[in-house]
């Protein structure tokens, strides 16, 4: 049977232009995990669930922001955490509910899950990533001088910046790979994981930062030995030319094109080039396929008839031996 690693995007929880309250997650989880299901039975693959935390990280800091004056505000690994349980338990309800509409049953675990960076890591020097709330360029230099931020502009408006790491191993990665081994659905890494650094000691520190969701998914599928990984979002394909009268689809697209594509700034840096370098590094390293496309049309990106598919397998479903 065929492992595959899945890492859902942010619209499948909350899409453009909606809010972000409890019933618009579940509802929309519904069809994510209808999808999820179908993808596991039609295609016979053991499937391990990853999953973008963005919008739900910015609403806990808002909140967090608005209630500071009477309960301190939690660190920023705090809150992916809280963000890991959240979307894991509404995750795993949908996928329970999905699989009884066909009659069947499976053990779904939720892990929360540490994802070990560098403290030495660039970034760290460099923050980069937009978080929580905005404001006015004078409330956030106060914010900046007070709490000891990074802030920067964001179109009109200025924001929190953080840094974003490279991940490098999942701590919990021997608890994932046996609970998947026993057959056991697991949803783990959620938001790219808890970013932890790790002393000479061993000891493990949290640290304010946000690990990008689809270099950790190659992290997590390495963890688990899976055969492909699949990035799920609100595009149907990785596209040439995007957003010009010109653009066009790509249907396959080589290891090498890739890193050529992306040293040449072919996709903007802040959606689809990463998702492009993770599938990537994921065949450069061992993996057998990978694919991005959208989430109704799972089941045909992972039979290579619809989204783009990088690899060096023929087009269709590799299978494992028996």
């Amino acid at each position: 049977m065929t492992r595959l690693a899945i890492a859902l995007g942010g619209n499948a929880l909350i899409r453009r232009g909606e809010p972000g309250s409890t019933e618009v997650q579940r509802r929309n989880l519904v069809a994510a995990a209808r999808a999820l299901v179908t993808l596991a039975e039609g295609s016979r693959s053991e499937i391990v669930i990853t999953h973008g935390n963005g919008p739900q990280v910015g609403f806990l800091a808002i909140g967090a922001e608005m209630a500071s004056s009477v309960v301190p505000a939690p660190p920023l690994d705090v809150l992916g955490a809280e963000t890991q349980g959240q979307i894991g338990y509404l995750l795993a309800q949908a996928l329970d509910d999905a699989f009884r509409e066909r009659g069947k049953s499976r053990d779904i675990a939720v892990v929360v899950t540490r994802t070990v960076v560098r403290a030495d890591d660039p970034a760290f020097q460099n923050p980069t990533k937009p978080v929580g709330p905005i404001y006015d360029e004078a409330t956030a230099q106060e914010h900046a001088r007070t709490r000891g931020w990074n802030v920067a502009p964001d179109g009109k408006s200025w924001r929190r910046v953080v840094p974003s790491p490279r991940p490098y191993r999942i701590v919990e990665a021997v608890a994932i790979r046996s609970l998947v081994d026993a057959g056991i659905l697991v949803v783990a890494s959620g938001g790219g994981g808890i970013p932890v650094v790790e002393r000479p000691d061993g000891h493990m520190d949290g640290v304010e930062a946000v690990i990008d969701k689809d270099l950790a998914a190659v992290v997590l599928a390495r963890a688990v030995d899976a055969d492909g990984l699949v990035l799920l979002s609100d595009v149907d394909a990785v596209y040439r030319r995007w957003g010009t009268p010109r653009q066009e689809p790509i249907l396959r697209l080589s290891v090498d094109d890739a890193m050529e594509g992306l040293a040449a700034g072919m996709w903007p840096a802040g959606s689809m080039a990463p998702k492009v370098r993770a599938c990537a590094e994921f065949i450069k390293d061992g993996g057998r396929f990978a694919a991005i496309g959208s989430l109704e049309n799972a089941v045909a990106i992972v039979k290579g008839s619809s989204g783009t598919w990088f690899g060096r397998e023929p087009v269709g479903l590799p299978r494992r031996a028996a």
